[in-house]
């Protein structure tokens, strides 16, 4: 069957660097690939990290497309993902996952002249497979249209997590990439940081303060949580976030954290399954420290816009459309309430996420530009005639 692939959602230099890309290593593959538009090729590439990126992927799903995320972020909601930066030989295992989706043998692309192949990745989840689909019942509207107020088919959602108690000053520990320990308490989209001699009191707070080192374990019941701080990575035997909800209940002190050997560390990890980015764990502490409002330090009558477009959960489906009324522009949580069709208390918990991840912030009015003053004076008269 003829194998094709589109690009669109992306700046011209972006789509020049994906077509060289593609060109080399469709040739390596064989050529057994075509280029079309994105209205005729089976799978689109799309830029989910530019503004209109999201926009073309709620077409294109709605239009039945076959989707690949192009992102630095660690997750994407698209069908598939390639991650920036991208060089023709991660096109090439992406060429290849895309064939033997579609029940195509492709083979190993031959590597460049001098060149070894480039290892495979070792970072994806489970859902970002090439198996992986979105878990949505129905296809999403096309924004603009007649049911633009509700972007999402509306799915069940658990009730609100109130009992989780609010936790003081979550900050934005991290940058949207959440890769360097060192931006922990240096976001500039945080309008209070944990104060370096502040002690952290929950879950949510000690993982976001950059007070924890090493490799870790912490117990809350039943549940078990392996914190690598070094590798900015969290091991759980849950692959989704809300069977962790509980260990983000209550007070926790630093004697909670018990340091893990190498040995125990391997087996215990093995037994779990793969890692899974600490900024992700980061996100859902904050997205439950609010109970429903904004976290101490942020006004609940302030405006909040997103710096890009965010990461989402596929068990919070109505988030996608809070980040997309967000991304229209600063607003207040309930004007985003009312333009997503989405609860005020569920919208205070997401801006609370994106507030300590990096993605949102807090909007400031610009200052207004101070008029010079007009000479006085005798002179100064003189002058103005």
């Amino acid at each position: 069957m003829p194998l094709s692939l589109g690009l669109t959602g992306m700046d011209p230099a972006t789509e020049s660097e994906l077509q060289s890309a593609f060109t080399d290593a469709n040739a390596r593959l064989g050529s057994r690939w075509r280029l079309l538009t994105d209205s005729e090729a089976d799978y689109v590439i799309v830029d989910m990290d530019s503004m209109y990126g999201p926009m073309s992927w709620l077409r294109l799903h709605a239009a039945g497309k076959q989707v690949i995320g192009l992102t630095d972020a660690a997750r994407t909601q698209a069908d598939f993902r390639l991650t920036r930066p991208f060089d023709s030989d991660s096109m090439g295992e992406l060429l290849q996952s895309l064939a033997g989706h579609a029940g195509e043998e492709l083979g190993h692309a031959a590597p460049p002249a001098g060149m070894t192949p480039a290892p495979q990745p070792q970072d994806e989840l489970p859902e970002e497979l090439p198996h992986a689909a979105i878990e949505e019942d129905d296809a999403p509207v096309e924004p603009g249209s007649a049911a633009a107020g509700s972007l999402l088919p509306e799915l069940a959602m658990p009730e609100h997590p109130s009992a989780m108690p609010p936790a003081a000053n979550i900050s934005a520990p991290a940058t949207a990439s959440g890769e360097s320990p060192a931006t922990l308490t240096d976001h500039a989209g945080a309008a209070e940081a944990v104060r370096a001699d502040a002690q952290p009191a929950t879950l949510a707070e000690w993982i976001s303060s950059g007070k924890l080192s090493g490799r870790l374990r912490y117990r809350r019941d039943d549940a078990a949580l392996l914190l690598d701080t070094k590798a900015r990575q969290y091991f759980a035997g849950a692959t989704t976030l809300k069977p962790l909800a509980p260990l983000f209940q209550g007070s926790v002190v630093e004697d909670d954290f018990e340091p893990v050997d190498e040995a125990d560390w391997g087996r215990e990890t093995a037994a779990i399954g793969a890692p899974q980015p600490l900024q992700r764990l980061i996100w859902f502490g904050a997205l439950l420290a609010g109970g429903g409002q904004l976290v101490a330090g942020f006004d609940p009558e302030g405006r909040y816009h997103m710096l890009k477009w965010p990461q989402t959960e596929r068990e919070y489906p109505k988030h996608f459309r809070v980040a997309t009324a967000m991304m229209k522009g600063p607003a207040t949580i309930e004007e985003i309430a009312q333009a997503s069709g989405v609860p005020a208390p569920d919208v205070a918990d997401f801006v609370n996420a994106n507030l300590a991840t990096g993605f949102a912030d807090a909007f400031q009015e610009p200052e207004p530009e101070v008029e010079p003053s007009k000479p006085s004076g005798l002179f100064g008269r003189l002058r103005g005639r």
